[in-house]
């Protein structure tokens, strides 16, 4: 499914900025599919669209609450366990230029919260309150360089794979 946006539409969020551009896409997408990416709306999407989305929730999960809040909200799977990182790879291997490996890196990054998850998932996604939920952050430091990672680079990344939707739009949205 190829959700439309007008012409006029794009243009504008383009000249308000990346951010801009970035959101009215993931936005649009997640509009057409009822503003929940589960396994039922998945099937509506290509795999452009998903891996988009992915980047678009993980980027919100992270900037609030790092990694650990991604998956103590049971993302680790859907960023951890599919070939999300290798999208990212492989983004980044199209659309950046010689020298510049932002998304090549932003990938390891992926991998390394990968062995993360995989060590400390189980623990992370326990129910527990609000208290026990904050004291994760003091329990698992491991995740500290991950966030701190991400966040420095969140603006590179994001910038990058807005440039990525732009050459390929018509895999994301259709142009009305």
């Amino acid at each position: 499914m190829l959700p439309s946006i007008s012409d006029s539409k794009l243009k504008a969020a383009a000249s308000e900025g990346m951010d801009a551009f970035f959101t009215l896409i993931t936005d649009t997408l997640l509009e057409a599919i009822g503003g929940e990416l589960n396994a039922a709306t998945m099937q509506e999407l290509n795999s452009e669209q998903i891996t988009l989305l992915a980047y678009r929730m993980l980027r919100d999960e992270v900037m609030d609450g790092g990694f650990i809040q991604l998956i103590h909200n049971g993302l680790g799977p859907f960023i951890f366990l599919n070939p999300f990182a290798k999208a990212m790879r492989l983004w980044g291997e199209e659309i950046e230029t010689e020298g510049t490996t932002i998304l090549h890196d932003f990938s390891k990054l992926i991998y390394k919260g990968r062995k993360l998850f995989e060590q400390y998932g189980e623990e992370l996604t326990r129910p527990c309150s609000d208290e026990e939920f904050m004291a994760l952050f003091e329990q698992y430091p491991a995740f500290d360089d991950l966030d701190d990672a991400f966040i420095e680079a969140e603006e590179d990344i994001t910038t990058l794979i807005a440039y990525y939707i732009d050459k390929h739009i018509g895999d994301f949205v259709e142009i009305s």
